[in-house]
């Protein structure tokens, strides 16, 4: 028996809208599902956090190194007594300005007067003998030649004119000690400056034997100041300036600045004199020397100052912002970085020293680099950021907002 399937035109209608139906269903849902997407993903750029950043670009820098110091004055005298006697009077103003020759003192002059005036006659009286001695050897010189007097006693005429020519000698070294020894009863200041307090009052009995300390006058303009460094940052230095690393600052390399205790920089420039030659062993360091200019008397001995030195120049630096690096507990620095797809790196790098209120990097950037300085606290590594060009004028957030 055979038999046979036969289509009806209506049913093939009917599959044929199904089919149609399905295929504009997926194609609506996967319009859906892409709109999704990119809504998904605009929405998440919309929300990806701001940050500031700074871009890297080489700078010139020039170095200084901070060294502790202290200030001392240029010239001090310490101004003894150099004859015994009783202070009669005191000439000046306790801590007022000295010149040099000033009188300060005077000591009684009645004793060395007189002994002056003993000197002096005891020398007239050598050289009246002197005189006669030598009359009396001439006259036996021509005598002695006649043999008119013997030999011996022009020999005893003739040396006792060399005794008194040595006694006019003796006698007028006793008058210029006597004179010096007056002289010494006016004490005067041996240099010009600033004299302080008195030691001894007038009725006072001073010294010669032990030097009895009158006053001290120091002459504080202009001034010393000391600072140390150590030998390791003056190896360093030197290596540097060696390597190319560093050059020289130019002529004002030896112009030292002065900080004050109070914070406040001094406003005259000094100048470097000298290294010393010797290390401490105790602290292994050097000390500088400079000179300042001090005409208003502000810097005093013994102030405690930090003095600025020019170390160099480098050149190419790039600086990083102090809020742009970070350190792990084992101190390794690190920045984060802006990649060309807006993704946040971490970036290993050698912070070699602080310069301002920036670091110096030697390794680990290069020029453009954009270093996340701004923000930080709200990113992480992998993130996407929406980076906007920081401005620190101000101690802003570069956003217009004041950092705390």
């Amino acid at each position: 028996m055979l038999s046979s399937t036969i289509t009806s035109p209506a049913r093939s209608s009917r599959r044929t809208v199904g089919f149609s139906f399905v295929a504009a269903v997926l194609v609506s849902v996967s319009g859906l599902l892409a709109a999704c997407g990119d809504n998904k993903n605009d929405q998440g750029q919309q929300n990806a956090p701001e940050v500031g950043f700074v871009t890297m670009a080489p700078e010139s820098v020039t170095f200084t190194t901070d060294l502790p110091g202290r200030i001392s004055s240029l010239r001090v005298a310490d101004v003894r007594a150099r004859v015994d006697g009783i202070i009669l009077r005191r000439s000046f103003e306790e801590g007022s300005e000295v010149k040099a020759g000033q009188l300060l003192f005077k000591i009684d002059p009645a004793p060395y007067q007189a002994a002056l005036d003993s000197a002096k006659a005891t020398l007239a009286r050598a050289v009246a003998n002197q005189q006669s001695a030598s009359l009396l050897a001439k006259r036996y010189k021509a005598l002695v030649a006649i043999h008119a007097v013997s030999q011996q006693n022009y020999d005893d005429a003739h040396a006792a004119e060399q005794q008194n020519l040595a006694d006019v000698a003796s006698g007028k070294a006793a008058v210029e000690t006597a004179r010096i020894n007056l002289g010494y009863t006016d004490v005067v200041s041996p240099i010009s400056g600033r004299i302080g307090k008195a030691q001894v009052t007038e009725g006072a009995y001073v010294q010669q034997g032990s030097a009895t300390l009158l006053a001290t006058v120091q002459q504080i303009d202009p001034v010393y100041v000391d600072v140390t460094q150590s030998t390791t940052d003056l190896l360093r230095l030197r290596q540097e300036f060696a390597s190319g690393q560093l050059q020289k600052a130019g002529d004002d390399a030896a112009v030292v600045s002065l900080v004050l205790e109070d914070g406040s920089e001094y406003p005259e420039k000094g100048t470097l004199e000298f290294s010393d030659i010797t290390v401490d062993e105790g602290t292994g360091s050097i000390t500088i020397r400079a000179v300042f200019p001090n005409p208003d008397r502000a810097l005093l001995p013994g102030m405690f100052v930090h003095g600025k030195l020019d170390e160099g120049v480098k050149d190419a630096a790039l600086m990083v912002p102090q809020e742009g690096l970070t350190r792990d507990p084992r101190g390794k620095a690190t920045v984060l970085l802006i990649n060309t797809d807006s993704k946040i790196v971490q970036q290993p790098v050698k912070a070699d020293r602080v310069v301002g209120d920036k670091w110096l990097v030697s390794e680990g950037l290069k020029a453009g680099d954009r270093v996340v300085v701004q923000g930080l606290q709200k990113i992480r590594p992998g993130e996407v950021v929406k980076p906007v060009e920081a401005n620190l004028k101000g101690n802003t957030d570069g956003f217009g907002i004041q950092a705390q």
